[in-house]
């Protein structure tokens, strides 16, 4: 009888662990993205786009971002912060001009990546070829930036910001 019972429990646990695998998760932000026809993340210019992703290149500048510049429709700069001192923000914004109608349409995207300083320990090891390999027990520790998080910036005051310098640059 207890061999039965123990089966019995041990079947309903496995369908309990079945069942919870299957379970659907929360909702994923791709399920709620809505596609607004009004969004922040554009600016027109009545320059041409080669004309108007030079003014956004300089406002990047002068606001001490690294630029790339390889492409010259396709803009994209870096920015490095350090909130605390085991944290690091890199902050990447990435900047494409596009013929408009009105001229041209600069579109922007900021990435905003988190890092940590992790510590990584490690002992050193000695290997001797008649002896064998021997292990010492010195401590080496090596800190490391490890990739914690990473975000679209989605305000748009953000965008309003960057913008506005880009409006006050074309004038």
């Amino acid at each position: 009888m207890t061999s039965r019972c123990r089966s019995l429990a041990f079947a309903a646990l496995a369908g309990l662990l079945l069942c919870s695998c299957a379970a659907p998760r929360g909702t994923r932000p791709y399920q709620t993205e809505t596609f607004p026809n009004d969004t922040p993340f554009q600016y027109y210019s009545s320059r041409q786009p080669d004309g108007a992703c030079e003014i956004a290149k300089r406002a990047l500048l002068s606001q001490g971002y690294q630029v790339d510049d390889s492409k010259p429709l396709n803009i994209r700069g870096e920015k490095f912060f350090r909130p605390k001192t085991d944290e690091a923000t890199r902050l990447t914004i990435t900047l494409v001009c596009l013929p408009s109608s009105l001229g041209a349409v600069i579109y922007a995207n900021a990435l905003e990546t988190q890092f940590e300083m992790k510590s990584k320990g490690n002992s050193a090891g000695l290997s001797v070829s008649a002896l064998g390999s021997v292990s010492l027990p010195w401590a080496i520790d090596k800190d490391t930036l490890v990739k914690v998080g990473e975000e679209t910036v989605i305000a748009p005051e953000f965008y309003q910001r960057l913008f506005e310098l880009i409006k006050t640059l074309d004038s």
